[in-house]
């Protein structure tokens, strides 16, 4: 197999074509707007970065529409989702979507933020650095509480524009 150098006027679209073929894991992200509504977005832009103070980073594009509120919140909610969880990661990740409706399963913490129960696991954060990147903003979270009502089912991924239940383990590494 031979490499090729992309030539810089391409280098974005292979860059997308490249992450394209990578898969991710899925998380809705909720908070509170400033006036108190629900927002929140399918990311797949998420991962650990610390286990002393437990901390994450996540990407927010800034062509979604709840970016910008997600930006402002002090705190936010990272669900963590599995296959099961695959019509919530498609409503959130819908442009225009009533991601907040009737079918919607989701209530309120006693700290503000929109909780779907529905999520295996709910990480609670707060933003500690905002750091504007291109056509996006990175931000490091410290966790501060996590729900979790215990995996169920199979991994969520999200894997050439599409979302994908992983199957079962491999075998154990000798």
């Amino acid at each position: 197999m031979t490499a090729t150098a992309v030539p810089a006027g391409l280098l974005a679209g292979a860059f997308r074509e490249a992450f394209r073929h990578h898969p991710t894991g899925v998380a809705v992200v909720t908070a509170r707007d400033g006036a108190g509504a629900p927002v929140g977005l399918t990311a797949s832009s998420v991962a650990s970065v610390s286990l002393d103070p437990p901390a994450l980073v996540v990407s927010f594009s800034h062509r979604a529409s709840a970016t910008t509120a997600l930006l402002a919140a002090d705190s936010f909610l990272v669900h963590l989702l599995e296959a099961r969880n695959v019509e919530l990661a498609r409503r959130f990740a819908t442009s225009g979507a009533d991601r907040f409706g009737p079918d919607t399963h989701w209530t309120r913490l006693a700290t503000g933020e929109p909780w779907l129960p529905d999520a295996p696991t709910a990480l609670r954060c707060r933003p500690l650095a905002r750091v504007p990147v291109g056509d996006a903003t990175v931000v490091t979270a410290e966790v501060v509480g996590v729900r979790s009502s215990g995996r169920e089912g199979r991994p969520l991924v999200h894997h050439d524009r599409d979302f994908h239940a992983l199957g079962p383990a491999l075998p154990a590494h000798s």
